[in-house]
């Protein structure tokens, strides 16, 4: 019974959830435009049709993974010039710090005007949300490498080179990848912001679109399908990282 109750301890807790949330909607007779009945959200997701879903969910995917990616190519080499050069430190991490603090969805209007129509202001939304947690994380698993290994490397005339790849990386990889999950799900939400201001297309347009004409239970699907994405997105770098790197995961998931 434990054993039942250890495995399938998180389904069931959802599944509480939403036979509450529809006793609770059904019991006060809330209408489906305030707070719709799970029931009817799955309905309304089961009337839209596969290829308006697979349009939507692809814009999405396609605008948060090119984010995504900018974000790793630019954070890691960022990561790895902060950590080993004091000048580039005290020059560039105020800056970051500014760049993070200023709300992304207040300049977001500002971007797409500057950069137009297309793709390339949703990627740039999407980048600036994600990429800041990688720049902090790896930099700091970096300089977390021990200074006699650093110095061992010295004392045998390893290169710049090879004192980054061969021991700084390897350290910063736990710190990497734990950035990199919490920013793949930050890319998601990049793109929905991005898709908020300015799309003809994606997850966040569908929300909009939902919600201006009131149907709230389209709404409500279209939102747990980015929560599913979301997940599985998740779940996919956990993988990537268990495939590739499964000496940097934790003792307790490995």
């Amino acid at each position: 019974m434990f054993r039942f109750l250890d495995r399938f301890a998180t389904p069931l807790t959802f599944l509480g959830i939403f036979a509450v949330w529809e006793a609770c909607c059904r019991a006060f007779a809330i209408p489906s435009f305030l707070l719709p009945k799970p029931t009817e959200i799955m309905t309304a997701a089961i009337g839209v049709d596969l290829s308006i879903w697979a349009k939507h969910i692809w814009s999405t995917v396609r605008v948060a993974g090119m984010g995504y990616a900018a974000a790793i190519l630019v954070g890691v080499p960022l990561a790895v010039a902060l950590a080993t050069s004091r000048v580039m430190a005290k020059t560039l991490y105020p800056v970051l710090i500014v760049v993070q603090s200023t709300p992304v969805v207040a300049v977001a209007p500002i971007i797409v005007v500057t950069l137009g129509a297309g793709d390339m202001p949703r990627v740039v939304i999407t980048f600036l949300i994600a990429f800041f947690p990688i720049v902090v994380s790896t930099t700091t698993g970096l300089l977390a490498t021990p200074e006699e290994l650093i110095e061992l490397s010295r004392s045998l005339r390893a290169g710049f080179r090879r004192e980054v790849l061969d021991i700084r990386l390897p350290y910063a990889l736990p710190y990497l990848f734990s950035a990199a999950r919490i920013s793949v799900t930050l890319s998601v939400i990049g793109a929905v912001v991005a898709e908020f201001v300015a799309a003809e297309a994606g997850l966040g347009f569908y929300i909009a679109f939902s919600t201006s004409f009131f149907k709230i239970p389209q709404a409500f699907a279209a939102l747990v399908v980015l929560v599913l994405l979301s997940l599985a997105l998740f779940r996919l770098t956990a993988w990537v990282q268990r495939r590739f790197a499964p000496w940097s995961l934790p003792k307790s998931e490995r």
